[in-house]
């Protein structure tokens, strides 16, 4: 009696502490992507308790059936040898299981990379998502305009992120609309989604990449297409515009609030799938003065080759 107080005084400590947790946004989709995923996990869990009751049913069984007892403290049990069908039996089934969840997990993969089913007629809306430490920027090169630390998209509309980093890799994730997808700085990922239900749901970096990590997080705001194309209005006549000059400051900056800009960053320092970098002003000067638009291609193969030679 005295072990199981400690027990149970921590069982209810646990109980009380998950009584007050929210609901497991994950679980929570507003649209396909997440839909997707989501029961996926769902049934990865059902096959998982199948999997453990099964196990915890035949073990109180071994408990109950061979438990020692006064009427057969002499019992010698005799030598048997191994049964080859129960042999194929345990090694058949957890071999059906892993194969069963591989091609829902390939399914899974593959659906959620395209645009979902339903959508695909439709022109997706594209965001270039890029982090800096310790934030998000989201520019929209149709519309021109640009914002920090939150992103707002139209419902029922395929949302194709762009998504790349001015620093250390990241990974940008809105759990109750898709899963999430790496930023690295030199190259472009891509995310589709599609938001299927007014509102508004917490974005976050789900990679670790430094101190500031814990602070990356924004708001997604799905809204009717009538209101975002009003807010896009109202962005690029009320925003100030960006900068070279004040977008580099931004970037040395740890932290800020939420911003918007009326213009974008990309035509100044474009997406690396475009040039290769970021705009960097100092790399195409240097790229300028070690490259002489007058001097003309030797045909002499004997210069290529001492050329060559002395390069080594």
């Amino acid at each position: 009696m005295k072990k199981r107080g400690p027990l149970f005084a921590l069982f209810l400590s646990l109980t009380l502490l998950l009584s007050g947790c929210s609901s497991i946004t994950v679980l929570d989709p507003k649209g396909p992507a997440a839909r997707t995923l989501s029961e996926t996990i769902i049934l990865s869990i059902i096959m998982m308790l199948g999997v453990l009751a099964v196990v915890y049913a035949l073990f109180v069984f071994m408990l109950v059936k061979y438990r020692a007892k006064k009427s057969n403290e002499g019992y010698t049990p005799p030598h048997e040898e191994g049964s080859k069908w129960l042999e194929i039996t345990w090694i058949t089934i957890p071999i059906i299981i892993v194969a069963f969840l591989s091609v829902v997990t390939v399914k899974t993969t593959v659906a959620v990379e395209n645009v979902p089913e339903g959508y695909k007629d439709q022109k997706p809306l594209v965001i270039y998502a890029s982090s800096s430490d310790w934030k998000w920027h989201f520019s929209y090169p149709e519309e021109g305009i640009e914002t920090v630390n939150y992103v707002n998209i139209p419902t029922n509309r395929p949302i194709e992120f762009r998504n790349y980093s001015f620093g250390p890799i990241t990974s940008l994730w809105i759990p109750q609309l898709a899963g999430q997808k790496y930023a690295m700085s030199d190259m472009i990922t891509k995310l589709n989604l599609v938001a299927e239900v007014p509102g508004s749901y917490m974005g976050k970096n789900s990679n670790f990449s430094g101190e500031g990590f814990a602070h990356m997080e924004f708001e997604a705001l799905a809204m009717t297409p009538a209101e975002f194309d009003e807010w896009v209005k109202d962005v690029k006549e009320t925003a100030p515009e960006l900068t070279e000059t004040e977008f580099k400051k931004l970037l040395e900056t740890d932290h800020v609030g939420r911003m918007s800009f009326s213009n974008n960053h990309l035509t100044f320092s474009p997406p690396p799938e475009e040039h290769g970098h970021h705009g960097n002003a100092a790399h195409q000067e240097n790229e300028t003065e070690h490259s002489d638009p007058d001097s003309e291609p030797s045909d002499n193969p004997d210069e290529h080759s001492s050329t060559n030679h002395e390069g080594h």
